[in-house]
């Protein structure tokens, strides 16, 4: 590949979604997996502290390409109606680190995040699950409920959040996208097939005791050590998969606390790789956790993708 400085792209947020629909999104992280990219090889997330939030760093190289995020995670911007997580993607050819292309960060973070659940949704789910339970009403749970649509038949979408007016305009949002949406019931956890939790939320979502046994959960919502939106129950009652066993210690608290309470067996977890390519089966009599904390080489492949085109 010969590449020079003028190559060098520019794909705003518009562009983005246009280039990589979600299906592709989803294929580009499956085909990464199945092609052997092996997860524990991309390095750690970097967190920089800043007056706003935090910067986080995430290079990645993989299948002729190299990249980093560059993500700031700013609290305070949901207060200026701004989106909580802004950034840009440098993506460089790798024999040469000439760069290719600049991405938009958040639609990036949008698109991959998305992708990678819906992925384990469709690993681990019942075939026939239908019935979402959505914890979340910003931008990650409307990418979510979309993706997730791309590989179950969504017959309902429950919707919960902590304020209800936010909730009656998400429902609404879903349903002129033709999702069949509706404000959760205090005990919708216990009907659901696959609940997604895409929120900020430091402490569990659900009791873990109501979940079905053959429901799904995944939880991407946080990063950091202390903080889980699901309960010790969920994780002692499902097979846990991750991303990968060295991410997952270090920054998923869903993992870590029951971990560390000595409730959950750090060599249980089991590798999303290793659903993906067939190698382990989850036992359909108990549910499954799916804990992502989103990593550098999703970005990667999904830019990669991107830049190449469908």
């Amino acid at each position: 590949m010969t590449v020079s400085e003028k190559d060098l792209r520019m794909i705003d947020g518009p562009t983005l979604e246009a280039l990589l629909p979600v299906d592709a999104a989803i294929d580009a992280v499956r085909s990464a997996l199945l092609n052997g990219l092996d997860p524990s090889t991309t390095p750690p997330r970097t967190h920089v502290p800043v007056s706003a939030g935090q910067l986080l760093l995430m290079p990645a190289e993989h299948g002729g390409y190299a990249g980093v995020k560059i993500a700031g995670v700013a609290p305070g911007n949901a207060q200026l109606g701004l989106d909580r997580i802004t950034g840009a993607y440098l993506l460089l050819d790798a024999a040469t680190l000439i760069p290719l292309a600049v991405l938009d960060g958040a639609v990036l973070t949008l698109r991959r995040t998305s992708a990678i659940s819906a992925l384990a949704v469709d690993c681990l789910a019942a075939p026939d699950a239908s019935r979402l339970l959505l914890y979340g009403t910003g931008p990650q749970a409307l990418a979510h409920a979309e993706a997730v649509r791309q590989v179950r038949p969504l017959s309902r979408v429950d919707v919960a959040g902590t304020r209800p007016q936010r909730v009656d305009a998400f429902v609404e949002q879903c349903r002129s996208i033709g999702l069949p949406a509706a404000a959760a019931a205090p005990d919708a956890v216990r009907s659901a097939d696959i609940v997604v939790c895409c929120t900020s939320s430091a402490s569990p979502l659900f009791d873990g005791d109501d979940l079905a046994a053959h429901a799904t959960v995944v939880a991407m919502g946080s990063h950091t050590p202390e903080a889980r939106e699901t309960d010790t129950a969920t994780a002692t009652r499902a097979t846990v998969v991750v991303e990968d066993f060295a991410t997952a210690l270090r920054e998923a608290g869903d993992v870590i606390i029951p971990v560390a309470d000595g409730d959950l067996d750090a060599s249980a977890l089991v590798p999303l790789a290793d659903v993906v390519r067939g190698g382990y089966l989850p036992d359909a009599g108990r549910p499954r956790l799916f804990k992502s904390t989103g990593m550098a080489w999703q970005d990667l492949v999904v830019a990669a993708r991107a830049y190449r085109g469908r």
